[in-house]
């Protein structure tokens, strides 16, 4: 059995068992024991006493607040913590609107499954029902209730005993499968009430990772692979931890691989069997590969069956055709047309296969690619050497000014280093970033969050993750997002974070005004000024870079950005008119039909 996480209380004993804590006190202690090192939100009357336990605890190594701008930038910074390093994400906000802020952060998380810890005040129980200032108990603004359908698990601790167990039963769902946020919710009072109960959970066993597997439909898979010649497979987001085994596996069975655009994080783009990205801004290669008529069987790896990852749930993947392997049996709901379904820890399952087809020495293949072109993307022969030639549109290779996006992104996969991480924001940037950028090693440095959508996301979420990795990080986003969250930056400037703010500035809501005019919408609400966004960092005190021409952007100095105990921003000009790779969203958009498989 392997552990999700490494816990190890590095907590004198005399502090766990003899030490009388208040109950904000008792919650630094947890982290403490899950070793979380920072803690991300906004301070305010109601949660003060648990500030006042931070502070308190920093002495003896608890965590650190980062304080954020927005409360969602709390949220969205947790999320990014987690994503990166593994451990659970924890941001807190007062109550009332200090709470509802981080309602969207949340949702993102629990729509990509982030394990997070949700901590909010109420006002003092004695005030419950009588119009406090800022009061979100159950007979005002209940913001128990509202966080209730994008959470794992959600309480209010009316009573202080209610502490310790409610705080162990929030941690545990978190790490569940499918992970996600708790939200726990404290009256002030009760934050202050001391407590003699040492902690309940003082090491990893409870939040040990499953690596359960299903033999007996592991065998019926064998069997299925004896019958076949023709095998593709489609990865979904969750795959990463076990991507070797899985590319060992479509080595062994020559199998065509595609990605849904969260999982080219995991692929090298040059593989030989790679053909591309099927869904949202894929690519007509691995449309093809995918939905050939020559494939036999389709092999669905780690996926959420999202609609953005399979074309509107495209009735061609979704068929008979199909075997859905996955951890969280949640998700065979979408595909109960599957052929079989393989339920277990993915790591577990694809090796047992592997080892299988390995011994083996008659029944299996010999299998064979789809009779189907080269992926697109590559020059015939050139998957042969180590200098693989892109075989990109002539927008990839323009001079223009306005900058076109396509030579953007195709620049940017050539030179930003390898080690950067790189965050996507909603928009625009989806599209161009999932058809145009090409990486032999992303090392799942390519972060993308398509479950809920929101714009700013990325914004904290690269504070989050460079806090987590200690490695430089680069948010790319519109200036739509960037109107609306880019006041994160500051906290990047304060903590002196190499963070990396790459805005595209075409002056519009561009995915609403192509998806407009693509889909023969009014086209209206599109409009933004001009802001030169290099001008408006220098005003808080970043470094401000505007890129208006080609010279501009081949030169960027990215270690020298990188290597900085500072944030950067990059306002870079791009052509407003041009097209982004969305018309498949635009079509599912216009389509009567929401139904998997319709």
């Amino acid at each position: 059995m392997t552990s999700s996480l490494s816990i190890q209380s590095n907590i004198p004993e005399n502090d766990i068992n003899h030490v009388k804590w208040d109950n904000a006190d008792l919650i630094i202690t947890y982290l403490r024991i899950l070793k979380v090192d920072y803690i991300f939100g906004v301070p305010g009357g109601a949660i003060e006493p648990f500030y006042d336990a931070i502070s308190r605890n920093q002495s003896s190594g608890g965590p650190k607040i980062i304080v954020s701008r927005h409360e969602s930038g709390a949220a969205f910074m947790a999320y990014g913590y987690t994503r990166e390093t593994g451990k659970l994400g924890v941001c807190c906000a007062t109550t009332g609107p200090g709470t509802t802020n981080l309602l969207t952060g949340v949702a993102s998380a629990y729509a990509d499954n982030i394990p997070m810890l949700v901590i909010t005040a109420q006002t003092p129980l004695p005030k419950f029902g009588k119009n406090a200032l800022q009061e979100s108990s159950c007979t005002a603004i209940d913001t128990v209730g509202i966080f209730r359908y994008c959470t794992n698990y959600n309480t209010l601790i009316s009573h202080s005993e209610q502490m310790n167990s409610k705080l162990v039963a929030a941690i545990l769902a978190a790490f569940r499968i499918p992970a996600g946020p708790s939200h726990i919710s404290i009256p002030a009072d009760i934050l202050r009430n001391k407590v003699d109960t040492p902690p309940l959970l003082t090491s990893n066993i409870l939040l040990n990772k499953t690596t359960l597997t299903d033999d007996n439909a592991i065998l019926k898979l064998i069997d299925i692979l004896c019958t076949s010649k023709h095998i593709a497979l489609f990865l979904g987001r969750d795959c990463g931890d076990a991507i070797n085994l899985i590319i060992e596996f479509a080595e062994l069975t020559n199998a065509a691989i595609t990605a849904g655009p969260a999982a080219k994080r995991w692929v090298d783009s040059f593989h030989p069997q790679y053909y591309g990205v099927f869904g949202f801004a894929g690519h007509e290669s691995a449309n093809n590969a995918l939905l050939s008529k020559e494939v036999d069987i389709i092999i669905a790896i780690g996926t959420q069956i999202s609609e953005l990852g399979t074309n509107g749930w495209n009735s061609k993947l979704l068929s008979e055709k199909l075997i859905h392997i996955d951890e969280d049996s949640e998700h065979f709901s979408r595909t109960p047309m599957a052929k079989l379904h393989v339920c277990g820890n993915l790591g577990s399952t694809l090796k047992k296969i592997n080892r299988i087809i390995k011994q083996k020495t008659s029944g299996l293949g010999p299998w064979s690619y789809p009779l189907i072109s080269k992926p697109h993307l590559l020059e015939q022969g050139a998957i042969c050497g180590p200098q693989v030639q892109l075989n990109l549109p002539e927008s990839c290779y323009s001079n223009e000014v306005p900058l076109k996006p396509q030579r953007v992104v195709t620049e940017f996969a050539k030179y930003i280093p390898e080690e950067y991480r790189l965050h996507l924001d909603a928009g625009n940037i989806w599209a161009w970033f999932t058809h145009y950028h090409h990486s032999r090693n992303l090392l799942g440095h390519y972060h993308i969050a398509m479950g809920f959508g929101s714009m700013g996301w990325a914004i904290g979420a690269a504070v989050g993750n460079c806090i987590g990795s200690g490695k430089p990080s680069v948010c790319i986003t519109g200036d739509g997002s960037y109107l609306m969250a880019g006041q994160e930056i500051t906290v990047a400037l304060q903590h002196q974070l190499p963070v990396i703010y790459v805005v595209f500035n075409d002056s519009g809501l561009g995915m609403v005004k192509h998806g407009q005019k693509l889909g023969g919408a009014e086209e209206i609400g599109f409009d933004l000024p001009t802001v030169n966004f290099a001008k408006m960092a220098e005003a808080m005190g970043v470094e401000g870079i505007q890129v208006k021409t080609i010279n501009e952007l081949i030169t960027i100095d990215w270690h020298r950005l990188g290597c900085k105990q500072a944030p950067t921003m990059i306002d870079l000009y791009i052509d407003p008119n041009e097209t982004p790779p969305m018309a498949q969203r635009v079509k599912g958009l216009a389509t009567q039909s929401a139904t998997p498989g319709g």
